[in-house]
């Protein structure tokens, strides 16, 4: 045995040990980034470097970002590095102009991030990073909270690491971070709660403008759909289950990483289901077990080793869930989605707890497998009774208005499947939205359409109300 190795088993004897031998380390992997690089190299202010998720995938929103920068001209000219575990999988991407690919953790990276005036990653960075003046650090992070993070943690189940370990390394995120894109008011709260943002003085590292990598799947198409169907192989006809649970802490092995029991029985879920779905199993990037489904092929399909979440978003008619933030973008399709929370009750009071009412979620709350299967094969009436919470208290409402209400034996909105103003605007109330934009009108007043449209609207809708005439531009 190395004496590193022995050192390193007798650190980690206690808790205590291995805490005040892992500051030693980074201390040191901090004065060793300092002296070899960070004196060495100056800013190239035309310069960023990415990484997703550890170096292990090109995805999230560094990809978002960099594939912005290489279409908009104004970047034509900067230097753009990506950082990989694998690099030779991504030597391709160098046929990009401009575009360098570099092994995570070699000497290169180190230099490049020394070099860089922007880091862009969705994950903590290694602990000897530390940027200096005039670098700025973008951290994406990968996904809004359902479960508790960092400092809003009050116990931790995983036996290879501590709470303080935890908090610390978010507490580190926090000091190096200058940009953290938000998506909405509830993630920046939590994230800022989680990374201890307020206490450090900076919260004003958070911006909500909006996830870069949600941007496909709000502009997304019918052909997009179909095409990442086609790149997946699946056969046309057939409905699609995206299952992406998320990882244990208590299923840590020592020296292998983190296991997942699978669950459910894909034989029993094929003879519920029949030839009528096929499932796309996406374990989460910390999960180093593999899985074997060459009994299930044609029917499941393991998707882990994709970089990119994205398209498998748009080719699934439905999501099965845990407690994973995949939910939050998925939602965005305004597509089913149902939580299968087998383990509940251990995860809620032994691992992480959640930042709000499960019951709040939009799609039901499954605690076996016969209930998940029964769900799927009734997914319309599902449908009904949850698609309402997709627009609760939504912002804005965008909803047609065929006519007003006493003119509807004129022209027949109901016949046609469309609805009156007066419709319209009782179920923005009951939806409790902010803003309600009318569109769709057949009528034949219309010099004085927006007025007789307003009288009524007023009469059942209590927020701001909208009618614009063909082709008018607001600013919002």
């Amino acid at each position: 045995m190395s004496a590193w190795k022995w050192m390193a088993r007798i650190c980690s004897k206690t808790p205590w040990m291995k805490t005040w031998s892992l500051r030693v380390y980074y201390w040191w992997k901090k004065l060793q980034y300092q002296k070899g690089y960070v004196e060495k190299e100056e800013i190239n202010p035309k310069k960023v470097i990415f990484e997703a998720y550890m170096g292990k995938k090109y995805a999230c929103s560094p990809k978002a970002l960099y594939q912005a920068m290489c279409r908009d001209p104004q970047y034509q000219d900067w230097e753009l590095i990506w950082a990989f575990r694998e690099p030779e999988k991504y030597r391709e991407m160098e046929q990009e102009p401009h575009t360098k690919v570099v092994r995570y953790r070699s000497g290169e990276y180190y230099r490049a991030y020394a070099s860089a005036k922007f880091w862009v990653t969705n994950s903590r960075l290694p602990r000897e990073l530390q940027p200096k003046e005039g670098q700025e650090y973008i951290q994406c992070w990968h996904g809004t909270p359902l479960k508790r993070l960092g400092y809003d943690l009050d116990h931790y189940a995983e036996k290879n690491g501590s709470l303080l370990e935890v908090q610390e390394n978010y507490l580190e995120e926090t000091k190096r971070v200058t940009h953290m894109p938000s998506p909405s008011e509830f993630y920046s709260e939590k994230i800022a709660s989680a990374f201890h943002l307020k206490e450090e003085g900076k919260e004003q590292v958070l911006l909500e403008m909006g996830y870069p990598r949600n941007d496909d799947l709000v502009k997304f198409s019918n052909m997009d759909c179909e095409k990442a169907r086609q790149e997946l192989r699946i056969p046309k006809g057939k409905k699609v289950i995206l299952y992406a649970p998320t990882w244990r802490e208590n299923q840590h092995l020592p020296g292998e990483g983190y296991q997942f029991q699978l669950p459910v029985d894909f034989k029993r879920w094929r003879e519920v289901l029949g030839e009528e779905y096929v499932v796309l199993f996406r374990a989460h990037y910390f999960i180093s077990n593999s899985f074997d489904f060459e009994a299930f092929q044609g029917f499941v399909y393991d998707v882990s080793q994709m970089d990119d979440i994205n398209p498998l978003y748009l080719a699934a008619d439905v999501l099965i869930t845990d407690y994973s933030s995949v939910f939050f973008d998925y939602a965005n399709l305004r597509r089913p989605i149902l939580f299968f929370m087998y383990d509940y009750e251990q995860y809620k009071h032994e691992m992480r707890d959640f930042y709000f009412d499960i019951h709040m979620l939009p799609g039901p709350v499954l605690m076996n497998q016969e209930e998940v299967l029964k769900t799927l094969k009734n997914l319309p009436d599902m449908v009904d009774k949850y698609e309402k919470k997709y627009a609760e208290n939504s912002t804005w409402l965008l909803h047609e208005a065929f006519c007003l209400d006493g003119q509807a034996d004129i022209f027949h909105p109901y016949e046609k499947h469309h609805s009156t103003v007066k419709d319209a605007c009782q179920l923005a109330e009951e939806l409790k939205v902010e803003n309600l934009l009318l569109y769709h009108t057949e009528d034949r007043n219309l010099s004085h359409r927006k007025e007789l449209y307003y009288e009524e609207g007023r009469k059942y809708f209590s927020g701001n109300l909208l009618i614009p005439d063909d082709l008018e531009t607001f600013i919002i």
